[in-house]
């Protein structure tokens, strides 16, 4: 079958692949001159696969009034004319709970055990260059209350089938990553896990494409989709302003801006963007004084993740609609905070500000497969958040193991 992906980020990409392993004919549409454009391109580069914990989670309602009116907050939130935005936060504000928290949990560590076969096997057969490690990783709580949530959630995961994490008090941490030394005594605790990875998404992505394309992928830059051909109850094509593109089945992967393309259909997906920053040091000239193992600061909501002689630091979650603009404020705040937690990191050099909409459901699940009342040959493939990296592939193999029962 003929397939159209929709979007060239680390989400459609990893889709295009399992697609053509499974025999298909790819076509990819990508509105950017280039793949990763868009959440991909600066993303935070850790591979979650452990440690993970849906955005909603009970804890959310008593960090919220703080999140909100706190200045320099990690969490900023603009009131839009927008019914989407007021319908996501309710559904948002519904998932924090304990039950909805729990399942998300479950979910997210099947599918994310999934998505690590998956990407381990592709590497294994490819070995593309993205500056791929295993170092681990701290996550760091600055209170005992933090950490001993930390240990229940570790439990919890432990119980179903887990890879192993441990619960490590300061000292420990610092011993795991002695970059950490001077930040020690603002911290409690860590959770630890040693089989965390990390990578370059933008560099992953660049060689995803061009291994499509050696086997015979079409990928189309600079193509934007504008709307769809409908006949009865399929899509017929895709209107671009270089004519229509037609396909047996489509796959929209475009990330938040997939709810607008599910619109034309009459399709309500709740996928809403969530504005994120990033910068990436120089450590080069200090190797020793940026950290190895990837660090995730739950205070501060900001990831660090050593690739090569770089340092990727990411965070802040701002529910603004759809503004792309570079707060520096937000950029101050990321050199701020590295500065802080490792404060022998010269930070002299170019600082590489980003920012990028991650495509956010509600509970944290990203949405994979065909929607009730829409085209039976469109395929949603959208709403992994923060998430991207760590769960594309395995919803990639999802997708491809429906798709074969069509």
């Amino acid at each position: 079958m003929h397939v159209c992906i929709v979007g060239a980020g680390i989400v459609g990409l990893a889709t295009a692949y399992a697609l053509q392993r499974a025999g298909h004919r790819i076509t990819v549409l990508e509105r950017a001159p280039e793949p990763a454009a868009g959440a991909s391109g600066g993303n935070g580069a850790q591979l979650s696969y452990s440690y993970v914990q849906p955005l909603a989670d009970p804890g959310i309602w008593k960090m919220l009034p703080g999140l909100l009116l706190e200045k320099d907050s990690p969490l900023s939130f603009r009131l839009r004319a927008d019914p989407a935005q007021w319908a996501w936060g309710l559904r948002f504000l519904g998932a924090c709970s304990t039950q909805a928290s729990g399942r998300g949990t479950r979910a997210l560590l099947a599918l994310a055990a999934e998505s690590r076969q998956a990407f381990e096997t592709m590497q294994a057969a490819e070995a593309l260059a993205c500056d791929l490690h295993t170092p681990g990783k701290l996550v760091l709580f600055a209170t005992q209350q933090g950490l001993d949530a930390a240990a229940r959630q570790v439990a919890l995961q432990a119980g179903l089938g887990g890879a192993p994490q441990q619960v490590v008090d300061a000292a420990q941490a610092v011993r795991i990553e002695p970059a950490l030394a001077g930040y020690a005594k603002r911290i409690a605790g860590a959770v630890h896990t040693p089989s965390e990875s990390a990578a370059d998404c933008r560099a992953l992505c660049a060689q995803l494409a061009t291994l499509l394309a050696a086997r015979g992928a079409e990928l189309r830059y600079g193509t934007e989709l504008q709307g769809f051909e409908r006949r009865g109850d399929a899509v017929a094509g895709l209107h671009t302003a270089a004519g229509v593109l037609h396909a047996d089945h489509y796959v929209l992967a475009s990330g938040w801006e997939s709810a607008v393309h599910a619109r034309q259909l009459g399709l309500r997906i709740p996928v809403y963007p969530l504005k994120g920053y990033s910068i990436t040091v120089d450590a080069a000239a200090a190797p020793h004084a940026a950290p190895r193992v990837s660090v995730t600061d739950t205070t501060r909501k900001v990831v660090f993740a050593r690739l090569g002689q770089r340092l990727r630091v990411a965070g802040m979650v701002e529910i603004v609609g759809q503004d792309l603009r570079i707060d520096p404020r937000r950029i101050e705040s990321l050199r701020r905070s590295t500065q802080e937690v490792f404060a022998s990191l010269p930070l002299d050099g170019a600082l590489q500000p980003w920012s990028g909409m991650r495509p956010a459901t509600p509970t944290g699940l990203p949405i994979t497969g065909r929607q009730r009342g829409g085209p039976r040959n469109l395929w949603l493939q959208t709403g992994h958040g923060a998430l991207g990296l760590t769960l594309a592939f395995g919803s990639a193999q999802r997708l491809a193991a429906q798709m074969q029962q069509v």
